[in-house]
């Protein structure tokens, strides 16, 4: 049984969690304040999620997933991490993170940054436009919504792409890292997702006439 170490609790964290259970995943979750902070959120989680600290749910999961912005400096334990594949769920948002010259000025991702926070990790955009609520809601077996996923690892992509299918979604490859800005905030692929997804040629074209803002929103 895979088990996937998530490291945030909020919103995102745990419906990505409530997912993962559902598909028959086992989940090690942790947030900031401390993992007796958590025994709500494990209670409807049930027997297959336990809490932990950060460094706990990075050295268990089989993966890891980031559910939590980027700091300049980095927060997240890239030792317990290493070698792993991690999906970073993380949007810019300047307005709850403040400005960060390096992306602001095109010359770097968000997602390139947290590349090299962890250098000895794997990391994967994934999961950045679908608004979390929804996750269960705009699934299908098959078709329609689709998610772009971006990494500079091709085996990072392709685990996002099984993992996206359990789910219930296809899925676009928007690699590498430099590209990932195409499904960030105030993007065409942005807007359609918060009216209910897009189809793969949508998505594609979307990803396609995206133009680069300067703060990524």
């Amino acid at each position: 049984m895979t088990t996937i170490g998530i490291i945030g609790a909020g919103e995102v964290g745990s419906q990505i969690a409530r997912a993962a259970i559902a598909n028959g995943y086992t989940v090690v979750i942790a947030n900031s304040r401390g993992p007796e902070t958590l025994t709500r959120l494990i209670a409807g989680l049930g027997a297959s999620a336990r809490a932990a600290t950060a460094a706990e749910a990075a050295a268990a999961g089989d993966f890891a997933v980031i559910a939590v912005p980027l700091k300049l400096i980095n927060d997240i334990p890239a030792q317990e991490l290493a070698g792993k594949i991690v999906l970073d769920t993380n949007n810019y948002m300047p307005g709850r993170d403040g400005h960060f010259p390096v992306v602001d000025s095109g010359e770097k991702t968000v997602h390139e940054l947290r590349q090299e926070q962890l250098p000895t990790s794997k990391i994967v955009k994934a999961f950045t436009h679908i608004q979390a609520p929804t996750l269960f809601g705009f699934a299908r077996p098959a078709g329609s919504p689709d998610l772009a996923v971006s990494s500079d690892h091709p085996e990072a992509v392709s685990l996002v792409t099984g993992l996206y299918d359990t789910f219930g979604y296809d899925s676009v490859d928007n690699s590498p890292l430099s590209e990932s800005w195409r499904s960030g905030p105030g993007t065409p692929v942005w807007h359609r997702s918060l009216m209910g997804g897009q189809s793969h040629d949508a998505l594609v074209r979307n990803l396609a006439v995206a133009t680069r803002l300067r703060a990524e929103q």
